[in-house]
């Protein structure tokens, strides 16, 4: 049995991002970078992500020698011009359902790929929530699917049942935009398997 051959690496240990790329037929090794994800002082959201993706895949093309694409992603959810990251405990997580319930906020996710060239793009999706109570966000929280998502949430499990809307792109909110991955991998030679 032939196994199709590599076609990129991921700068990321993202269960989300390896499945999203599987979907779309993309092939590839993981190569997660070690990169201080902390943001400057007074870095607006737009700036931090592409930055952030745009570092993962620097960082990893460096240590590459054979010319294979490199792809770095980020993920934030921004809410009244604050940046969400991953919470740090269960409090925090909690903290963050309260402050998102009842309303809207925007998800930024950058994707970066670098080889020879180097090209970064931005997608930003709204999403709104409906009241979730105080009882639903200590049951969500409980499951520990909030610990390791931007936001502190997760929009393909249990947190869907919160979400009553979204205006942009689906796979973006889960950390990796496939039509606009699918574009910019396209740009440097690289396409699902079977397909030109």
């Amino acid at each position: 049995m032939s196994h199709p051959r590599k076609q990129i690496m991921l700068a990321s240990q993202s269960p989300r991002r390896r499945e999203l790329l599987e979907q779309i037929g993309i092939t590839y090794w993981v190569k997660a970078p070690d990169i201080d994800e902390s943001s400057a002082e007074g870095e607006p959201a737009e700036d931090y992500v592409v930055r952030l993706a745009e570092s993962k895949a620097s960082v990893i093309q460096a240590t590459t020698t054979d010319g294979v694409p490199v792809l770095g992603a980020d993920t934030v959810v921004v809410h009244d011009n604050v940046i969400l990251t991953k919470p740090s405990n269960p409090d925090h997580a909690n903290t963050m359902l309260e402050r998102l319930s009842g309303r809207n906020h925007e998800v930024l996710t950058a994707i970066a790929v670098v080889a020879r060239q180097r090209e970064v793009l931005l997608t930003r999706t709204r999403v709104w929530f409906r009241e979730i109570s105080t009882a639903e966000r200590r049951a969500y929280v409980a499951t520990k699917e909030p610990l390791d998502k931007a936001g502190g949430y997760a929009i393909q499990g249990l947190a869907a049942m919160f979400i009553t809307r979204i205006d942009g792109s689906y796979s973006g909110v889960m950390g990796l935009p496939l039509y606009e991955t699918a574009e910019l991998l396209a740009k440097f030679g690289v396409h699902p398997d079977g397909f030109s």
